[in-house]
């Protein structure tokens, strides 16, 4: 574990039981997440990113407990956050916090937003009466809304100035850290901007952690420390971000990378055509899961699963052709 490390994650896994038959048994496991880990240091925006699928949201959420991981470990500041219960689980989740990929459907409707983003004040007993207030005013100036906006309802409100809202409620507890769920993905691309540098300024006037799950390895680029890269529940490739995107290992961040579009239509770039669909998390493929698409792959690849492996310092990816 890196000594600097706030967040750590060993060994998780969340599977979700697919049921069936006369009597509705269990006949098998969506594998959403097999077996990840990884450090996260104090102060760095950590970046996820994969296709649609590949079990990123589902492991930011059992980070947060938002749903209960199968097996593993995840450490927060030291502690095994799935070893606590009641008040000192209740205690840490004032230091984790989310900001979801939708900001409409994660604001309730019929509620100002004074009342959504003082809500976690109220239940964690953090303030009361003009101290919630004052704090609200804050916030709102903090994440570039008015005193005004606070008696307003979500559907008043354009995408960009509700994600600031679910920021500022993200917020209000003074977390440590932070899961950002593709908070980008619902805004117009001149809004995410604005947003993605919003996110810059808190992180670093704040001292907030990030876990930065995206599809967009363009934002990704922009924002990110470090990357990981998901297939079909697996991390394939973890490394510095300049590291990645210049001198990729893995054949699938090859191809992912191959995708990005280049804002110069002088330029011609070769796109990398990955074949077939990608496979069923419920009967995920033996040995390594990329290979029935891999243009590389071997009989060892089919057979047996790579282990992530560190070829230079602080990158890491599991490649049989590079073990």
């Amino acid at each position: 574990m890196m000594d600097d490390a706030i967040l750590r994650v060993e060994n998780v896994k969340k599977y979700f039981s697919v049921q069936g038959g006369l009597l509705l048994r269990v006949i098998g496991y969506v594998k959403a997440v097999d077996d990840v880990s990884f450090d996260i240091k104090s102060g760095e925006i950590f970046g996820v990113a994969g296709e649609s699928g590949c079990g990123k949201t589902t492991l930011g959420r059992a980070i947060l407990r938002l749903i209960e991981p199968t097996s593993g470990k995840i450490y927060f500041q030291g502690k095994n956050i799935l070893d606590l219960k009641g008040g000192e689980l209740q205690d840490i989740r004032r230091d984790m916090q989310i900001v979801f990929q939708d900001p409409y459907s994660s604001l309730h409707p019929r509620k100002m937003v004074a009342d959504i983003v003082g809500e976690p004040l109220i239940v964690h007993e953090k303030a009361k009466g003009s101290e919630i207030r004052g704090r609200l005013i804050e916030l709102m100036k903090l994440v570039g809304l008015s005193e005004e906006h606070l008696y307003r309802f979500p559907h008043e409100f354009s995408g960009g100035q509700r994600q600031r809202i679910a920021i500022a409620r993200a917020l209000v507890l003074n977390p440590k850290f932070l899961v950002l769920d593709e908070p980008t993905s619902a805004l117009d691309v001149s809004v995410q901007a604005k947003i993605l540098n919003l996110l810059w300024e808190l992180k670093e006037n704040l001292g907030l952690t990030y876990l930065f799950v995206t599809h967009d390895l363009d934002v990704m680029k922009h924002i990110s420390d470090r990357i990981a890269i998901m297939y079909l529940g697996k991390i394939v490739e973890i490394g510095a971000k300049t590291d990645v995107f210049s001198s990729p290992f893995h054949p699938y961040t090859e191809a992912l990378l191959s995708a990005i579009p280049i804002p110069d239509p002088e330029l011609k770039k070769e796109k990398i055509i990955l074949r077939g669909e990608v496979p069923s998390p419920y009967n995920p493929p033996r040995g390594c899961r990329f290979s029935p698409r891999c243009p590389n792959a071997t009989e060892k690849c089919i057979e047996q699963e790579p282990e992530l492996v560190e070829l230079r310092p602080n990158h890491f990816v599991a490649c049989h052709k590079h073990n």
